[in-house]
Protein backbone atom coordinates (compact mmCIF):
# COMPACT_ATOMS: atom_id res chain seq x y z
CA UNK A 1 0.00 0.00 0.00
CA UNK A 2 1.59 3.25 -1.14
CA UNK A 3 0.75 6.46 0.71
CA UNK A 4 0.83 9.92 -0.76
CA UNK A 5 -0.98 11.70 -3.55
CA UNK A 6 -0.83 8.80 -6.03
CA UNK A 7 -4.02 6.74 -5.92
CA UNK A 8 -3.19 3.11 -5.12
CA UNK A 9 -5.15 -0.13 -5.15
CA UNK A 10 -4.87 -3.71 -3.89
CA UNK A 11 -6.21 -6.76 -5.75
CA UNK A 12 -7.19 -10.07 -4.21
CA UNK A 13 -7.83 -13.42 -5.84
CA UNK A 14 -9.93 -15.13 -3.22
CA UNK A 15 -8.04 -14.43 0.02
CA UNK A 16 -4.65 -14.05 -1.67
CA UNK A 17 -3.28 -10.60 -2.45
CA UNK A 18 -2.10 -10.66 -6.07
CA UNK A 19 -1.09 -7.02 -6.58
CA UNK A 20 -0.89 -3.60 -5.01
CA UNK A 21 0.13 -0.23 -6.34
CA UNK A 22 -1.05 2.03 -9.13
CA UNK A 23 -4.09 1.21 -11.25
CA UNK A 24 -2.29 -0.17 -14.32
CA UNK A 25 -0.27 -2.80 -12.47
CA UNK A 26 -3.19 -3.88 -10.30
CA UNK A 27 -5.54 -4.09 -13.30
CA UNK A 28 -2.98 -6.16 -15.23
CA UNK A 29 -2.67 -8.65 -12.35
CA UNK A 30 -6.45 -8.91 -11.98
CA UNK A 31 -6.85 -9.37 -15.73
CA UNK A 32 -4.20 -12.12 -15.72
CA UNK A 33 -6.02 -13.95 -12.90
CA UNK A 34 -9.31 -13.80 -14.79
CA UNK A 35 -7.71 -14.84 -18.10
CA UNK A 36 -6.17 -17.94 -16.59
CA UNK A 37 -9.64 -19.00 -15.44
CA UNK A 38 -9.38 -18.41 -11.71
CA UNK A 39 -12.21 -20.00 -9.79
CA UNK A 40 -11.78 -17.47 -6.98
CA UNK A 41 -13.42 -14.09 -6.93
CA UNK A 42 -11.06 -11.29 -8.02
CA UNK A 43 -11.68 -8.06 -6.11
CA UNK A 44 -9.89 -4.71 -6.25
CA UNK A 45 -9.89 -2.17 -3.41
CA UNK A 46 -9.00 1.51 -3.25
CA UNK A 47 -6.31 1.78 -0.56
CA UNK A 48 -7.41 5.25 0.57
CA UNK A 49 -11.08 4.42 1.13
CA UNK A 50 -11.20 0.63 1.47
CA UNK A 51 -13.97 0.62 -1.14
CA UNK A 52 -14.22 -2.09 -3.75
CA UNK A 53 -13.65 -0.66 -7.23
CA UNK A 54 -14.56 -2.07 -10.61
CA UNK A 55 -12.05 -1.82 -13.41
CA UNK A 56 -13.36 -2.73 -16.84
CA UNK A 57 -11.23 -5.83 -17.52
CA UNK A 58 -12.92 -6.89 -20.77
CA UNK A 59 -10.87 -7.50 -23.88
CA UNK A 60 -7.09 -7.54 -24.36
CA UNK A 61 -4.84 -6.02 -21.70
CA UNK A 62 -4.00 -3.12 -24.03
CA UNK A 63 -7.70 -2.16 -24.14
CA UNK A 64 -7.98 -2.43 -20.34
CA UNK A 65 -4.98 -0.12 -19.85
CA UNK A 66 -6.24 2.30 -22.50
CA UNK A 67 -9.59 2.57 -20.69
CA UNK A 68 -7.78 3.25 -17.41
CA UNK A 69 -5.78 5.98 -19.12
CA UNK A 70 -8.95 7.46 -20.61
CA UNK A 71 -10.57 7.51 -17.17
CA UNK A 72 -7.53 9.20 -15.65
CA UNK A 73 -7.48 11.84 -18.40
CA UNK A 74 -11.21 12.42 -17.94
CA UNK A 75 -10.68 13.05 -14.20
CA UNK A 76 -7.86 15.48 -15.02
CA UNK A 77 -10.03 17.30 -17.55
CA UNK A 78 -12.87 17.60 -15.04
CA UNK A 79 -10.54 19.18 -12.50
CA UNK A 80 -10.83 22.93 -12.38
CA UNK A 81 -8.17 24.68 -14.47
CA UNK A 82 -5.29 26.36 -12.72
CA UNK A 83 -5.91 30.07 -12.35
CA UNK A 84 -3.50 32.44 -14.05
CA UNK A 85 -1.50 34.72 -11.73
CA UNK A 86 -3.60 37.62 -10.54
CA UNK A 87 -2.68 41.18 -9.89
CA UNK A 88 -3.62 43.30 -6.91
CA UNK A 89 -7.17 43.19 -5.64
CA UNK A 90 -9.48 40.69 -4.03
CA UNK A 91 -8.31 37.08 -4.47
CA UNK A 92 -10.47 34.54 -6.26
CA UNK A 93 -11.62 32.14 -3.57
CA UNK A 94 -13.35 29.51 -5.69
CA UNK A 95 -16.50 30.04 -3.64
CA UNK A 96 -19.35 27.59 -4.14
CA UNK A 97 -22.85 28.71 -3.14
CA UNK A 98 -24.93 26.14 -1.24
CA UNK A 99 -27.84 26.31 1.13
CA UNK A 100 -27.15 26.45 4.86
CA UNK A 101 -29.97 26.07 7.36
CA UNK A 102 -29.45 27.69 10.76
CA UNK A 103 -31.59 28.88 13.62
CA UNK A 104 -32.44 32.61 13.76
CA UNK A 105 -30.04 33.18 16.69
CA UNK A 106 -27.22 31.66 14.61
CA UNK A 107 -27.96 33.98 11.68
CA UNK A 108 -28.11 36.92 14.07
CA UNK A 109 -24.71 36.09 15.55
CA UNK A 110 -23.17 35.53 12.10
CA UNK A 111 -24.56 38.83 10.87
CA UNK A 112 -22.84 40.66 13.73
CA UNK A 113 -19.40 39.26 12.86
CA UNK A 114 -16.82 41.35 10.99
CA UNK A 115 -17.15 40.59 7.27
CA UNK A 116 -20.60 39.07 7.68
CA UNK A 117 -21.89 35.52 7.71
CA UNK A 118 -19.77 34.13 4.88
CA UNK A 119 -16.47 35.29 6.36
CA UNK A 120 -17.43 34.06 9.82
CA UNK A 121 -18.50 30.65 8.49
CA UNK A 122 -15.28 30.24 6.50
CA UNK A 123 -13.22 31.07 9.60
CA UNK A 124 -15.21 28.61 11.73
CA UNK A 125 -14.81 25.84 9.16
CA UNK A 126 -11.05 26.43 8.85
CA UNK A 127 -10.63 26.39 12.63
CA UNK A 128 -12.63 23.16 12.90
CA UNK A 129 -10.62 21.55 10.08
CA UNK A 130 -7.34 22.38 11.81
CA UNK A 131 -8.59 21.30 15.23
CA UNK A 132 -9.96 17.97 13.94
CA UNK A 133 -7.26 16.87 11.48
CA UNK A 134 -6.11 13.95 13.64
CA UNK A 135 -9.63 12.87 14.49
CA UNK A 136 -10.57 12.99 10.78
CA UNK A 137 -7.55 10.83 9.84
CA UNK A 138 -8.57 8.25 12.46
CA UNK A 139 -12.19 8.27 11.26
CA UNK A 140 -11.20 7.84 7.61
CA UNK A 141 -8.82 4.98 8.45
CA UNK A 142 -11.50 3.28 10.55
CA UNK A 143 -14.05 3.61 7.73
CA UNK A 144 -11.59 2.29 5.13
CA UNK A 145 -10.72 -0.72 7.27
CA UNK A 146 -14.40 -1.39 7.95
CA UNK A 147 -15.31 -1.36 4.24
CA UNK A 148 -12.52 -3.81 3.48
CA UNK A 149 -13.48 -6.06 6.42
CA UNK A 150 -17.10 -6.24 5.31
CA UNK A 151 -16.10 -7.28 1.79
CA UNK A 152 -13.27 -9.68 2.61
CA UNK A 153 -13.73 -10.91 6.17
CA UNK A 154 -17.47 -10.94 6.74
CA UNK A 155 -17.55 -14.74 6.95
CA UNK A 156 -14.33 -15.18 8.94
CA UNK A 157 -14.21 -16.13 12.61
CA UNK A 158 -13.83 -13.08 14.81
CA UNK A 159 -15.27 -10.65 12.26
CA UNK A 160 -17.79 -9.06 14.66
CA UNK A 161 -15.27 -8.86 17.49
CA UNK A 162 -12.63 -7.37 15.17
CA UNK A 163 -15.10 -4.67 14.11
CA UNK A 164 -15.95 -3.86 17.70
CA UNK A 165 -12.25 -3.58 18.50
CA UNK A 166 -11.69 -1.39 15.44
CA UNK A 167 -14.38 1.09 16.47
CA UNK A 168 -13.31 0.95 20.13
CA UNK A 169 -9.73 1.78 19.17
CA UNK A 170 -8.44 -1.45 20.76
CA UNK A 171 -5.37 -2.41 18.71
CA UNK A 172 -4.50 -5.51 20.77
CA UNK A 173 -8.01 -6.96 20.55
CA UNK A 174 -8.14 -6.23 16.81
CA UNK A 175 -4.80 -8.01 16.33
CA UNK A 176 -5.96 -10.99 18.40
CA UNK A 177 -9.27 -11.34 16.54
CA UNK A 178 -7.62 -11.15 13.10
CA UNK A 179 -4.68 -13.44 13.89
CA UNK A 180 -6.31 -16.62 12.51
CA UNK A 181 -7.40 -14.96 9.25
CA UNK A 182 -5.69 -15.70 5.93
CA UNK A 183 -2.38 -13.82 6.04
CA UNK A 184 -2.99 -11.44 3.14
CA UNK A 185 -6.47 -10.44 4.34
CA UNK A 186 -5.22 -10.04 7.91
CA UNK A 187 -2.19 -7.97 6.90
CA UNK A 188 -4.13 -5.66 4.60
CA UNK A 189 -6.86 -5.13 7.22
CA UNK A 190 -4.21 -4.26 9.80
CA UNK A 191 -2.46 -1.89 7.38
CA UNK A 192 -5.72 -0.07 6.63
CA UNK A 193 -6.57 0.11 10.36
CA UNK A 194 -3.12 1.23 11.52
CA UNK A 195 -4.00 4.94 11.71
CA UNK A 196 -7.33 4.12 13.40
CA UNK A 197 -5.53 3.14 16.59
Amino acid sequence: MVEGCVRTFTAFEGVRRIADGEAAGVAAAAKHALDRGSHDLVLIFDDATGEQVDFDLRGPLEDVLARLGDESRRRDEEAPPADPPRGPGRPRLGVVAREVTLLPRHWEWLGEQPGGASVALRKLVEEARKANVDRDRVRKAREAAYRFLVAMAGNLAGFEEANRALFAGDREKFAAETESWPADVRDHARALARVAF
